[in-house]
């Protein structure tokens, strides 16, 4: 027992360590775990036996689920109606129409029997959550056209029917007929959606009506509703994965005291799950089987990158009048990554009579897709003129806090006002207050130390808090690679008149800005715009 606790924190921290050089080389981190996995297998240095497909799935299996959970909770709800009716097309219809497009090259084009076309259609034709998010905050890409939040709800919402088409391809597998599939149709969406809507509203009630959890107890307590909400549909015959999906995003958009530390929780929960699933898929994989499969798999990734995703999305968005970049975008933002090689992993523990080895074709069709999409999605994203220098990215996640760092109070100096001929050099404040502008007969002032309050001033003061007073909105945005704002002072910038930076948060420093500041990479502009 104690070799095992020990090999699985030699894993762990093995894992940080390839996490660490993978930011470096600018890979995706889960690559390095997969390779990692390989490293440790049947067919890498240590040659650790490994071929238990049945466990494999199971541990995915839960792995994923808080995947899911957490892609959900972590959606903020679009405040437009029509970016949800987006969003739910591609990852329903989207989804249905990737794996009828992949499963149709495959049969007549690669000559495979239908059963294993269908199944392959199926297992891939999902793009992976964790890495759409993973890309989308860690290079910042601020998207066009509500092209974020599209993509988030995409990601975080397609695995279910992915895996409702799997289990419809696995029912064929086993010689089940049409009239079978229409039964286990009804049950894998009729339950999957009631539960989910049930178990959220009844835990959100005990949220906020009941005093039986205490701070501490609120996040074991969501760790149990995740689980039940993916066990108690599942145990029904419905699908477990669009279940806890619905819980996550309803509960991810209800006012939960302690949401933001849930959420750095579930954050870390959903780390470990993409290492161990990552490591495992490399754990269990025989490299010296891919050569035989390797043709077929990039084939088939291919066609899916270039036809079947891109035809799937414009039959989709061009009748919501999607412009062509924006379409060109959301296509190749279709990466394929853990929830297509779990679902591969399921397939094979529940059938042995396969003639193709879709385990390794979906390892190696994820496989390029991490590596190769995901690091060509920020420059196409720039050459596509899709990147949106007044948009940020982190807005459309639920624990975003614009007004966690700074928030605003106004307050107008009278003539028996302390502050009243004073200097800002010479006024005492608190060190977590800032005097961010002061308005004197209509004009706007970026203050120094050396400007003196005068009476009838109304001076706006940052503090961390004060609730932002309604008739002042901030807006943010971040400084990347190629901004037109990039290196360039303040007095520099050509601003329309109604436009005014208000502050600068450069890592940990919060800078009021003036006409010599300088603008570097990574800084997070607060501007206010009349």
């Amino acid at each position: 027992m104690s070799i095992i606790i020990l090999f699985c924190a030699i894993v762990i921290l093995s894992c940080i360590v390839t996490n660490k050089f993978s930011n470096k080389l600018g890979m995706p981190a889960l690559v390095f775990f997969m390779f990692l996995g390989v490293l440790f297998g049947s067919d890498g240095v240590l040659k650790i036996a490994f071929d238990d497909y049945d466990l494999t799935s199971k541990l995915c299996s839960i792995g994923l689920l808080f995947i899911i959970f957490y892609g959900g909770f972590c959606t903020k709800k679009p405040e437009n109606s029509r970016i949800t009716a987006q969003a739910v097309c591609l990852s329903s219809l989207g989804t249905i129409f990737t794996a009828g497009f992949t499963a149709l090259f495959c049969y007549y084009v690669l000559k495979m029997p239908f059963v294993e076309s269908f199944l392959i259609g199926s297992i891939i034709s999902s793009t992976d959550a964790a890495s759409v998010f993973s890309i989308l905050r860690s290079k910042r890409l601020n998207l066009k056209y509500n092209t974020a939040p599209i993509l988030e709800m995409e990601s975080g919402s397609n695995d279910p029917f992915a895996y409702i088409l799997t289990m419809l391809g696995i029912v064929l597998l086993k010689g089940g007929n049409a009239l079978a599939l229409t039964p286990l149709l009804f049950k894998q969406i009729i339950y999957g959606v009631f539960f989910g809507v049930v178990i959220a509203i009844v835990a959100n009630l005990i949220f906020k009506k009941t005093r039986l959890l205490s701070e501490g107890t609120d996040t074991i307590f969501m760790v149990a509703i995740a689980l039940a909400s993916f066990a108690i549909p599942d145990l029904l015959g419905g699908n477990g994965y669009l279940s806890v999906y619905i819980t996550g995003i309803i509960l991810g958009n209800c006012e939960l005291k302690n949401k933001i530390t849930m959420m750095h929780f579930f954050d870390g929960i959903t780390a470990l799950s993409q290492v161990i699933i990552f490591f495992l898929i490399g754990f269990l994989s025989f490299p010296h089987k891919i050569p035989e499969i390797l043709l077929p798999a990039i084939l088939i990734t291919v066609f899916l990158t270039f036809i079947a995703r891109p035809l799937a999305v414009g039959l989709i968005m061009f009748p919501f009048k999607a412009t062509l970049n924006q379409i060109f975008f959301i296509s190749s933002a279709g990466l394929r990554g853990a929830a297509s090689i779990v679902f591969a992993i399921m397939v094979v523990a529940e059938s042995e009579a396969l003639v193709y080895d879709l385990f390794h074709i979906v390892f190696v069709v994820a496989l390029l897709s991490v590596t190769l999409q995901g690091s060509l999605l920020p420059y196409l994203a720039k050459k596509s003129s899709m990147i949106d220098r007044f948009y940020d990215v982190r807005k459309t996640f639920n624990d975003y806090q614009q007004e966690a760092a700074i928030s605003l109070n106004k307050l107008t100096i009278d003539d028996n006002h302390p502050w009243n001929n004073s200097m800002l050099k010479d006024i005492k404040i608190s060190k977590n207050a800032l005097i961010l502008m002061v308005t004197r007969d209509g004009e706007k002032i970026i203050p120094n130390g050396s400007t003196k309050l005068q009476a009838n001033d109304e001076v706006l003061l940052g503090q961390t808090y004060e609730k932002q007073p309604e008739d002042i909105k901030l807006t943010e945005t971040n400084i990347d690679e190629g901004h037109y704002w990039l290196d360039k002072k303040v007095c520099e910038i050509e601003f329309p008149n109604n436009f005014l930076i208000a502050l600068i948060k450069r890592d940990d420093e919060y800078i009021v800005p003036h006409g010599n500041t300088e603008i570097k990479l990574n800084d997070t502009i607060v501007f206010y715009e009349s």
